[in-house]
């Protein structure tokens, strides 16, 4: 018997994430806030090309079981996908693709009827924007690395539990 099962994380842009000289770019309408993620995801593609996230962690996992119920295989399928950033000025405007980093995914860790998946992924957002940080120079032209660490365990019985286990405190998972 197989057992898939998957979890995504989609990370987003609310108004009340963005402060500071930052917002007035967003304020003014040159780049934009997110609207909120549907509670039902449904076609990722088509949210992608809406650019209704900036990156997503799509955590796929599958198991094989034997007639005894033992656990006789197991993988990965997942993806990470990098939204864009469009910017208006005007009557022109221009998307900017995100940078995505490797995805991460650790070898799954076998239990007495069950296994567990760890995925990490994740990029730096479309648009370089100032920013401070805590070291020289203390202003940085480059988008903040975003990124999230998701976990799902499958079960030999068919039943499955995700959860995300670790994000970039910018922006929204």
């Amino acid at each position: 018997m197989r057992y898939e099962s998957c979890i995504t994380a989609l990370s987003w842009i609310p108004s009340e994430a963005i402060s500071g000289g930052t917002r007035v770019a967003f304020d003014a309408g040159i780049t934009h806030y997110d609207e909120p993620p549907p509670g039902e995801i449904g076609d990722i593609e088509a949210l992608q090309a809406a650019d209704r996230f900036r990156f997503a962690n799509v955590l796929r996992a599958w198991i094989e079981t034997d007639d005894s119920g033992e656990i006789t295989g197991s993988g990965y399928s997942g993806e990470g996908r990098m939204g864009s950033t469009t910017v208006r000025l005007g009557g022109l405007h221009y998307r900017f693709q995100a940078f995505q980093l490797p995805l991460l995914q650790r070898e799954p860790e076998h239990g007495d009827g069950w296994v567990r998946f760890v995925q990490t992924a994740g990029g730096r957002t479309g648009m370089p924007a100032p920013r401070r940080v805590r070291r020289k120079p203390f202003i940085q032209w480059q988008a903040p690395p975003a990124w999230t660490t998701l976990t799902l365990t499958l079960h030999a019985d068919g039943q499955a539990h995700g959860t995300m286990t670790g994000a970039s405190p910018f922006p929204r998972h």
